[in-house]
């Protein structure tokens, strides 16, 4: 059956990604104890906290302090420092959403924050469907349960549906649902390796 939904992921997808300015930032503001969270890919409670929707933007920043007592940046500061992780969206991925987008249903799900998806959201705006995000949904991949809410509101099979991500864990939990999976390491693979898959 062929495929007539593509999901994407968002970061390292659409978006790319710099750890190491990233840690710099938060350094550069204090918060030594954040940026060890950054260099390590440590997901557990702050971060993931912020991604589940369990706490908010000014609850995460004031963790931010609380964990480094040396940091007395103001919110906007903390934002900016966590937000030098995304290097932005390139001009090719979004014309190619656009060129997608009349002849496939997109849809984006990804594991994210309001910190980092609100200055990103107007570049993708018309882009998608419907955007699917965690910390919205109090649901992170690779749980299936996420994947299972997205094929429930939108009503899409899984067997006409390919699912582009750059985890391996999140693939297989796709998979396990029957949709078709494309596991990139960066952006321009799936620019480059989509048409031959359709």
């Amino acid at each position: 059956m062929g495929i007539k939904n593509i999901v994407f992921d968002f970061g390292c997808v659409l978006v790319d990604l710099d750890k190491q300015r990233c840690v710099e930032a938060f350094n550069s503001i204090g918060a030594q104890a954040i940026s060890t969270y950054v260099d390590e890919c440590r997901q557990e409670d702050l971060f993931h906290d912020l991604e589940t929707g369990h706490i908010d933007v000014d609850v995460f920043c004031n963790e931010v302090r609380r964990k480094s007592p040396a940091c007395t940046a103001s919110n906007e500061q903390i934002c900016w420092a966590w937000n030098q992780l995304l290097t932005g969206i390139p001009a090719e991925r979004v014309t190619k959403l656009h060129q997608l987008k009349h002849r496939y249903h997109l849809f984006l799900l990804s594991n994210t924050n309001p910190v980092h998806w609100l200055p990103c959201s107007e570049v993708l705006e018309g882009c998608f469907e419907k955007v699917f995000l965690s910390y919205e949904m109090h649901l992170v991949k690779p749980s299936q349960e996420i994947f299972e809410r997205m094929l429930q509101e939108t009503g899409i099979k899984s067997e006409e549906t390919l699912f582009i991500d750059d985890s391996k864990a999140n693939c297989l939990a796709a998979e396990s649902l029957g949709i078709r999976t494309l596991h990139v390491g960066h952006g321009d693979e799936w620019l480059d390796q989509l048409d031959e898959l359709l």
